[in-house]
Order: structure tokens, then sequence, then C-alpha cells
């Protein structure tokens, strides 16, 4: 598939939220403003992201394409999984000892990816409208059962399978009617609208947006569903909402979108240092204004092509960048 600058422009900005959301995640208690754009950014942010992941998983389906992808998530998730292992310890962070299948902070993502990748070789045979119905039932149904929960990153793997099934399921033209003058205006509304509420409800639990926990744990046994039901289409909204803002033209930085993985996996490293120092607050917006830019230059230093090259063996299993450099300098003498 031909990339398209619209897509990385969308996967740079979704990273920058995801890192900048975990930045200002422990000043939300103080806080009524940080809560409130954390709890608004949460509504979207990882539906997009996973629609987004959805939407490139168009070859997916035969032995060797989930072999390979086999390679690309599990492996990294295993040595991931290990080495933020010995980095809690190291820096004193509790809870540093857990199995395998219990993913550590971020690294659900790839456990989750790679099981919608295997539900997609038999959702996609089913037609689209019982597909996506079947898919949401359900990510509903799973929240009435305690056992199914962070393990395995079972819960978030039914609860966000919806919006990956839908990303597999548009196409560029479909995601280009987004741009539509009519649209952007809506979604000005929309996103207004659910920022007031939060506002006004800070009560809310932030659980119902992680999908990581039951309706039991989240004080509601009898009518999660119903509660699920409403932050589906809440997310739903948002997401469409904020992707009809997202640039089409070519920047510089642009190519950065094509390295959120390295991002997202390599983001924990500072986020868990600055919180286990507890080495910032918030005060005032100048305070907020100021994490948004440490979560940028994170993002910038990150998907840079010298750590690209460094952790590349890590994340990929290769050394492609390392083995140009080394053959481009004995070039050189």
């Amino acid at each position: 598939m031909k990339r398209s600058p619209y897509f990385d422009n969308a996967k740079l900005f979704l990273i920058f939220l995801v890192v900048f959301g975990h930045v200002i995640q422990p000043f939300t208690v103080e806080s009524t403003g940080v809560n409130t754009l954390y709890m608004w950014i949460y509504t979207f942010h990882m539906p997009a992201f996973i629609f987004l992941a959805g939407f490139f998983a168009k070859g997916s389906g035969n032995m060797d394409y989930l072999i390979k992808l086999a390679r690309k998530l599990l492996l990294p998730y295993l040595i991931f999984q290990l080495i933020y292992s010995f980095y809690y310890f190291y820096i004193g962070k509790s809870g540093w000892l857990t199995d395998l299948f219990h993913p550590h902070w971020s690294l659900w993502f790839l456990f989750s990816l790679f099981c919608w990748h295997i539900l997609l070789h038999w959702f996609k045979k089913i037609p689209a409208i019982y597909s996506v119905t079947l898919a949401v039932t359900i990510g509903l149904v799973v929240g009435y059962f305690s056992e199914i929960g962070h393990s395995f990153s079972l819960s978030r793997t039914f609860v966000f399978f919806p919006f990956f099934l839908l990303g597999y399921l548009v196409t560029q033209d479909h995601m280009m009617w987004l741009k539509r003058r009519s649209i952007r205006i809506a979604s000005i509304v929309v996103m207004s609208v659910v920022l007031l509420a939060i506002y006004y409800a800070p009560e809310f639990n932030s659980g119902w947006l992680l999908a990581s926990k039951s309706y039991g744990d989240l004080g509601m046994p009898e009518y999660g569903g119903l509660a699920r039901l409403l932050v589906y289409i809440t997310s739903a909204i948002m997401a469409v909402s904020v992707l009809t803002w997202i640039p089409t033209r070519q920047f510089k930085l642009t190519a950065l979108g094509t390295r959120t993985l390295y991002v997202y996996l390599l983001h924990g490293i500072f986020i868990q240092y600055f919180r286990q120092g507890e080495m910032f607050y918030v005060e005032g917006v100048i305070d907020l204004f100021g994490l948004a830019v440490i979560s940028a230059v994170i993002v910038l230093v990150l998907s840079s092509r010298p750590i690209q090259g460094i952790s590349q063996p890590f994340i990929e299993g290769k050394a492609t960048i390392l083995k140009k450099y080394v053959i481009s300098n004995n070039e050189r003498i």
C-alpha cells in the first residue's frame, strides 16, 4: 500500500498524545483541569490509533503473514517485558516482577495487536454489518466476567477490537470523506460538548476508557454493558472528529509517523523515571504547556535515526540501520 502523508501525520499526532497523556496522568487527581484534558484525550487517542492499525492490516490472513507478525510483535513484547522488569527494579518501582503474560504498562498493545490480526482472520469472512455487530457485542459481554482482565491483555483485546475491525473495513476514500467542511464543523461541536461533559462530571472513572477492568470492578455490575456502549459511541464519534482535522500535506516531521512503534515501546523509560522521581508538577497552564513540550521532545528523540538504529535489533529483530552506518564509515575510510 502506498503511504499517504495523512496517515503518517495522524499516527505522529496520536503517538504524541499517548506520551503526553502518560506524562500528565499523575496530576489528574490534583487538578480538575488536567483530569478533564486527560480524560478527553483518552476518549479517542487509543481507539483512533487502533483504528489506523486496522486500516494497515489489509494484507492480514495467510499463515506466512501471521508468522511474520509474530516475529514483529510477540518477540519485541517478550524482550521489552524483560527489559521493563529489570528497569522497574533498577528505579525502585513496586510491582516490577510480573509473569510474561501480565503486560507491563503499555506493552499490552503488542499482545492485543497480534490477537486482533488472529481475530480478523475469521471476522473478515463475515459481512461487515454482522462482523462489526458481533465484535461490539463481544466487547460489551466480556465486561461481565471478572476473570477477563489485564492478564494476556484479554479485556482490552476484546473491547478495542471493534475499532481495529472498522479500520480494516474502511478505504482511503472513506477517510478522505471526513475532510468535508460539514464534518469539520460538526466535529468542533462534538469535541466541545464532550470536553464540557467531562469537566462537569469529573467523577467519571477512567477505567471505562482504559478497558482493562470488569463492570464489577468499575462499580456497575448490572448496567455496565449500557455504559460501555455509550463509551463506544463517544469514542467512535470523537475519533472521527479528531481525524477530520489531520492535515493531508507532507511535512518535514511526517516521516516520523512511520516510527511510532519505537516511541511507543521506549517512552516508558522516560515516563516511569519521571514518575518515580516525582520530577514534575502542574500549577497552571504554563506548566501544562511545558509538559507538552517535553512530550514532543521525547517523541522527536525516540523517533530519531540514531535511537532507531540502536533499538532496531530489539524492536524489529534486525540491524539494517547499524549495518548501513558501519558500511558507510568503512567506505569513507
